[in-house]
Parts: C-alpha cells; sequence; structure tokens
C-alpha cells in the first residue's frame, strides 16, 4: 500500500531521515518504533504531504507523491486519516460539530445524513452521541479526546489511519483502553494503519509488523516474533528499555 524508497529529510543543518526504504502492507498495522524525537512523526507526515523530502520517491497505493502537485495531494488526503498526539480538536466546536467537521467541508451529505454517520463513527469508538455531543473539548478527559478524535479520523473513511504517539500522556488503564480500540477498527473497517509509538508494550498488542528507526535510518523490520528475537543490540536495548528507564543508545 505504501513504499518509502530511499527518503531524505534535513532540517537546518540536521538530517533527520537518512535514506528511509520501508514497505507498508496493505490492510495490516505497521508500527514505526524509535526514541523520541528521531524521525517517527518526520515519516507519516510525509504521507500526507505536511512534508517533502529533499531525495527519494514515497509510493501510494502505486502512485508517487512526492512529485504531487497540491489538487493532487487533496485527493490523497481524502484517502488518509491522521489522528495527532492531543486530538487536534477544535476547542470553539463541541463533539458532534467537531467528528461533523470533514463531512460538511468535502461532501455534500444532508444534516439527517451527518448525524448518522457522526453517531456511527462515535459509536465505533465506544462513546455514545446523546451523551457527549454538546460537550467541548475541555469537558472530555484525554482518553476520550483521543477517542473523539478518532471518530473524526475515521468519518469519511479513509483507506489509510496514521496515529501518531495515540496512548502518548495516558495512564497505563487508558492507554489500554486506546489500544483495544484501535484493534477493533482494525477489524472492522481492514484500513492500512501507520501507528508511531515507543510504548512497547501497547504496540506488541496492536501491530502486524514493525520497523526500528534508528539514526535515520530502518535498521530492522518484521513481525512480532522477528522483532522480539532480533540479533540487532540496538532493537534489544530499545525492548528493554521501557521496564528499565531511559534509552541510552551507545
Amino acid at each position: 500500500m505504501i513504499d518509502f524508497k530511499n527518503v531524505h529529510k534535513r532540517f537546518g543543518n540536521r538530517e533527520i531521515l537518512k535514506g528511509i526504504d520501508l514497505h507498508i502492507v496493505r490492510g495490516k498495522t505497521t508500527v514505526i518504533l524509535g526514541v523520541s524525537g528521531g524521525g517517527k512523526s518526520t515519516i507519516i507526515k510525509h504521507l500526507v504531504g505536511l512534508l517533502k523530502p529533499e531525495k527519494g520517491e514515497i509510493f501510494i497505493d502505486g502512485k508517487e507523491i512526492v512529485s504531487s502537485n497540491e489538487k493532487e495531494m487533496r485527493a490523497i488526503r481524502k484517502e488518509v486519516g491522521f489522528l495527532f498526539q492531543s486530538g487536534a480538536l477544535f476547542d470553539s466546536m463541541n463533539v458532534f460539530e467537531n467528528v461533523a467537521f470533514p463531512l460538511r467541508e468535502h461532501t455534500s451529505m444532508s444534516e439527517d445524513e451527518i448525524e448518522k454517520c457522526v453517531a456511527e463513527k462515535l459509536s465505533m469508538v465506544g462513546l455514545d452521541i446523546k451523551v457527549v455531543s454538546k460537550l467541548f473539548p475541555d469537558e472530555l478527559s484525554g482518553g476520550m479526546r483521543k477517542r473523539v478524535g478518532l471518530a473524526r479520523t475515521i468519518v469519511q473513511e479513509p483507506k489509510i489511519v496514521l496515529y501518531d504517539e495515540p496512548t502518548s500522556g495516558l495512564d497505563p488503564v487508558t492507554s489500554d483502553h486506546v489500544t483495544q480500540m484501535i484493534i477493533n477498527l482494525q477489524e472492522k473497517l481492514q484500513v492500512t494503519s501507520v501507528l508511531i509509538s515507543h510504548d512497547i508494550k501497547e504496540s506488541f498488542k496492536a501491530g502486524d509488523y514493525f520497523a526500528m528507526l534508528y539514526e535515520g535510518k530502518i535498521i530492522d523490520y518484521g513481525d512480532a516474533e522477528h522483532i522480539k528475537s532480533s540479533s540487532n543490540p540496538v532493537v534489544q536495548q530499545f525492548l528493554h528499555a521501557s521496564s528499565e528507564g531511559p534509552i541510552k543508545f551507545t
């Protein structure tokens, strides 16, 4: 579904991506692992045209997107849902208005159709429209904000869903609930998902394939069994660091 080929990205004097090669399987969840600030978010921002590489190619469903113009990128973005760390809700809109926003902006659906669609997507993330529709973001817990953000992400039924640290800042119980929600949605929607995280425990619950990002390159890739038994010392240190304290690669 998605292919990165020798992708390089630089910010000022710092090269963040140093030749990324990555294949993301259609209909599965691929987790990109790595330390904070290592370039995980940089990778997925390239998929929606928020960033352009200095070098390399990116293909989505066979189409090369680096050379795409803005009109072509808008069409691509309609197929991609992006859940940001914070949920990125509009503070001036209530829950219903937040989830309905993409439908009002990009479709010709009637208000009755919009209400039905919003209720369906809120239900998919475990929320009752009658209970939450009139609440504003500052009235929601962190977990509920993530749920509402995800409902808005999937309201147009994208083919690809990008998760940027979906459990960041959440307590362990809420993190588990969010992960289970991601797993359930994957089973129902059969989308291609890309999840970036440094949360090892939750990542292994949700992921089908795993890519380890280190010093700007993918240094290992495979299913959970492959990654857990990896002979790469950096991968093993990362896997064990979550229970032993901060990661200090040498």
